[in-house]
């Protein structure tokens, strides 16, 4: 049993060649403290999470949407690791990239890819060693770091800020320790006999998760995929709809911080705290988020049908793409309503004049339009 506030994260180790390298306490045991602080916490974001899950329920076609909530994660979690890919570019096809933007490209979509894999491998596997690793292999694959072991522990030592060993900021456990220390957080996610809140065990997760650094690159977007895939396998959300990067990312050095600390001081309470707040401000944004999407769906429908005579029909079908994919052009138009070429863009031109597309290119021809206000509802 870890009592929290007597809690002591580690100890550093010197290797063989001279720099010290820091191993963490082993986590599969019970954790229990004195706070009632941290208790309220708790209870708030288990409400917020509640109050997300019942409303996604009661969400028609919420699967339209999932796929923008998952965009915004690739985008925002790339980001925190210095990609400039904006939303719109995210969903955009490779040709329409300008070639310099299309590594940035390449590293979101394998983001997007990754996620909807995992959670799809939730349904015959739980969250495991196995199911990381084959996360990491598609993140990895033919992006810049291709070289760094996709789809594997890592086999060398590694360092968080620097240029080397000698000006690193933090230097996880040495290779031989990875594999151990992934054992045990596998099993501490797993151990029902670990008496823990399931948004502790994960909190304390992530933590431990970032601090063994397992892999060669991609250790921070795993680490906050970890979150979601652990939401969804303990059946606390339906759906994937809850992400913490945009919280992370809105103050990293206070999500740094915050994880050095553990580290450094053994304050672990303070990053459980900080993980909570951000669990219940982010499902709060979520559900309004979602409420947004339905007040704006609902508005635009009426307005085709009051307004778009025979084309109803087909405006509706272009509609419904629209919230699954909110960039488009007159091919792809063309093929989701089987209309001709002229029919299709003449309703193009038509959903511009509703003002539910605009014109993002400049070009005369290949252009593409986009949902400009349901996209912004992702921005928030």
């Amino acid at each position: 049993m870890i009592q929290l506030e007597k809690y002591k994260s580690g100890h550093y180790q010197k290797s063989h060649t001279g720099y010290e390298y820091f191993i963490p306490s082993k986590i599969n045991e019970t954790w229990i403290w004195d706070d009632p602080k941290l208790n309220q916490l708790i209870e708030k974001a288990a409400i917020k999470l509640g109050e997300l899950n019942s409303f996604s329920k009661l969400v028609p076609n919420i699967d339209l949407f999932i796929q923008l909530h998952i965009t915004k994660e690739a985008v925002v979690s790339s980001r925190i690791e210095g990609t400039q890919t904006q939303i719109d570019e995210a969903l955009m096809n490779e040709d329409e990239i300008a070639p310099e933007r299309k590594n940035d490209w390449k590293e979101v979509n394998n983001y997007i890819v990754s996620l909807n894999t995992a959670i799809e491998q939730l349904q015959n596997l739980t969250i495991s060693s196995r199911l990381l690793r084959e996360t990491h292999r598609i993140l990895l694959d033919s992006v810049r770091g291709e070289h760094k072991l996709p789809g594997e522990f890592r086999s060398s030592q590694n360092w968080i800020g620097g240029n080397s060993l000698e000006d690193a900021t933090f230097i996880p456990p040495h290779q031989d320790y990875v594999g151990g220390l992934m054992s045990d957080l596998e099993n501490f996610i797993h151990n029902d006999d670990v008496k823990v809140p399931d948004l502790i065990k994960i909190a304390i997760a992530h933590y431990q998760f970032e601090t063994i650094h397992p892999f060669l690159d991609g250790n921070g977007r795993i680490g906050r995929l970890l979150i979601t895939l652990f939401l969804v396998d303990k059946k606390i959300l339906n759906k994937p709809l809850l992400y913490l990067s945009a919280y992370f990312e809105k103050n990293k050095g206070l999500y740094y911080d915050n994880l050095t600390f553990v580290r450094t001081k053994s304050d672990m309470k303070q990053w459980l705290k900080y993980f909570l707040v951000g669990i219940a401000e982010t499902a709060e944004q979520s559900a309004q988020t979602l409420y947004s999407i339905l007040e704006m769906k609902d508005r635009f429908e009426q307005k085709i049908y009051a307004e778009f005579g025979r084309k109803s029909q087909s405006a509706m079908i272009l509609l419904h793409y629209l919230l699954k994919k909110p960039i488009v052009s007159v091919n792809q138009t063309k093929e989701v309503t089987g209309l001709s070429y002229n029919a299709a863009n003449s309703l193009i031109s038509d959903f511009i004049r509703a003002e539910f597309l605009k014109e993002v290119t400049g070009y005369h021809r290949n252009r593409v339009f986009v949902f400009d206000e349901y996209l912004k509802l992702f921005y928030k």
